[in-house]
C-alpha cells in the first residue's frame, strides 16, 4: 500500500476522487466517421481533459506520483482538466465543445457513444493497446458494433466502507446502508447520483427476489418503484449524501459518518489517518462498479494529443502509477508488474486479473427505455426518469 498524505493535505489541495473478453484488432469503419485519425500526426500543443479527480496527477499530493509532466514533456501537450461531479456532469461538459476527451463510466460512455459526442478510436495507432486485458476490450461500455470508442483506463468496485470502533461486527452484506441501518441513524455515507438507484436494485435482487430483477440499470415500473421505496427508508434513517470524495473523507475522519458506500479511493486516503480504523469489503449480494475509458471529443480541437494522452495512460509506468493512486485494477500485465514495484500486492488486493470476482460488480451503464434490448418485450424507466426520481428523493 503506498503512503498517503494527511486528510488535512488532501482536503486542502482538493485532491478527490470525482471517478469480459473482446478482440484486440482495430476495427477501421468503412466510412471514416467524424474524428477518425488515420495517422498520429505533430500534437498541437494542449490538451483540455473531463476528468475523474485523482486521474491526472503531477505529484502536487505526493511527487511519486506524477504521470501528467512526463508527457507534456515528451509531447508538448500542456494538460487542462476540469473534474466532474458525476458522470452526467461529465457528459454536459463534453457536449459544451470545450473539452478533446475524458475519462468516462459507463453511465456516461454509452450516452456518448450514441449520442456521437465521441469518436472512434483507431487503435492500430497506439502502441500499448495490445497490451491491455482482453477483458477489457470490445465491451458495451466502450464500444459500438466491434468499434472501439475508448481505450480502458482501470476498473473497480464500489465497496462498503465502515469504521471498525463504531461497526464492531465486520458486515458481509449491505444490510447496515439499508434496513439494518436503524443503528446508525444519520452516520449513514451515500453517494449523491442517481445511479445510486442501481446500488439499491442490487440489494433487492437478494431480499426481494420476486421482483425479477436481472439488470440493476434496466428497471420496469414495479421494479423502478420498489428501489425508490428502499432509498426514501435510507434518507429518513438519515442518509448523509457525498458528492466528492474530499467531503466523505473529511466526514469519516471527524467520526460524522461510520458506514456507507465509497471507492477504494477514499479508503486508501483514510488509511493515512492514525485516527480513524476503516475497513472495506465487496459485499456478498455484489455491487456497482466501474470500468472507466478515456474518450475522446468528435469535436476535439486537439486530436494529435489526445492520441498520444491515449496511448500514454495505457503505459505501464502511466497506468501503474494512476491506479496505484486511485485504488483499481490496472489495465495490463505491464502496468501490473510496474504497480507492483510501487505498492506490492496491488494488483492482488485489486483482482487485476480476476474475472470472476468483477462477475460480481455491475459496471456503472446507461438506464435505457428500451431496457438495453430492442427486442425487449417490456419498458424500462430511461436516464431521465431515473434524475428525475433522484432529484425529487434529495429534494434539490
Amino acid at each position: 500500500m503506498r503512503r498517503w498524505k494527511s486528510i488535512a493535505a488532501i482536503a486542502a489541495l482538493a485532491v478527490v476522487a470525482g471517478a469480459c473478453g473482446g478482440s484486440t484488432a482495430s476495427a477501421d469503419p468503412t466510412d471514416k466517421p467524424a474524428g477518425w485519425l488515420d495517422a498520429i500526426g505533430e500534437g498541437e500543443g494542449a490538451l483540455n481533459l473531463i476528468i475523474w479527480e485523482g486521474y491526472a496527477e503531477r505529484g502536487a499530493v505526493d511527487p511519486a506520483y506524477d504521470w501528467v509532466t512526463p508527457f507534456e514533456t515528451a509531447t508538448g501537450c500542456k494538460v487542462n482538466t476540469t473534474s466532474m461531479t458525476d458522470s452526467a456532469n461529465g457528459v454536459q461538459l463534453l457536449q459544451s465543445g470545450e473539452y478533446d476527451g475524458g475519462s468516462f463510466s459507463g453511465d456516461a460512455s454509452v450516452r456518448l457513444m450514441k449520442a456521437g459526442d465521441v469518436a472512434p478510436v483507431n487503435v492500430s495507432l497506439l502502441d500499448n493497446y495490445a497490451n491491455v486485458f482482453a477483458g477489457l476490450k470490445d465491451k458495451s461500455h466502450n464500444s459500438l458494433g466491434g468499434v472501439p470508442y475508448g481505450v480502458p483506463h482501470g476498473r473497480g468496485a464500489n465497496v462498503l466502507m465502515w469504521n471498525t470502533d463504531a461497526v464492531t461486527t465486520a458486515p458481509t452484506s449491505w444490510d447496515p446502508v439499508w434496513e439494518g441501518g436503524s443503528a446508525y441513524k444519520g452516520k449513514i455515507s451515500v453517494y449523491d447520483s442517481s445511479i445510486y438507484i442501481a446500488d439499491a436494485a442490487i440489494h433487492l435482487m437478494k431480499t426481494k427476489p420476486e421482483l425479477g430483477i436481472k439488470d440493476p440499470y434496466q428497471l420496469n415500473d414495479e421494479q423502478f418503484a420498489a428501489a425508490i421505496s428502499l432509498l426514501e427508508a435510507q434518507r429518513d434513517n438519515g442518509a448523509v449524501y457525498w458528492g466528492t470524495a474530499a467531503d466523505q473523507i473529511t466526514s469519516f475522519a471527524s467520526g460524522n459518518l461510520v458506514v456507507g458506500t465509497t471507492w477504494q479511493y477514499q479508503a486508501n486516503m483514510l488509511a493515512s489517518e492514525p485516527k480513524v480504523k476503516i475497513a472495506t469489503t465487496l459485499p456478498e449480494e455484489g455491487s456497482t462498479g466501474w470500468s472507466d475509458t478515456w474518450m475522446m471529443a468528435t469535436k476535439a480541437k486537439h486530436p494529435n494529443c489526445m492520441y498520444l494522452w491515449m496511448n500514454h495512460m495505457m503505459s505501464a509506468k502511466a497506468n501503474g502509477q494512476a491506479t496505484v493512486w486511485f485504488g483499481e485494477a490496472p489495465t495490463s500485465q505491464a502496468a501490473c508488474d510496474y504497480a507492483e514495484t510501487i505498492s506490492p500486492g496491488h494488483c492482488t488486493q485489486f483482482h487485476a486479473t480476476d474475472e470472476a470476482y468483477f462477475e460480481k460488480v455491475w459496471y456503472w451503464s446507461t438506464p435505457q427505455a428500451d431496457c438495453a434490448d430492442e427486442d425487449a418485450a417490456t419498458s424500462c424507466k430511461d436516464q431521465d426518469a431515473w434524475v428525475e426520481a433522484w432529484t425529487t428523493l434529495r429534494g434539490n
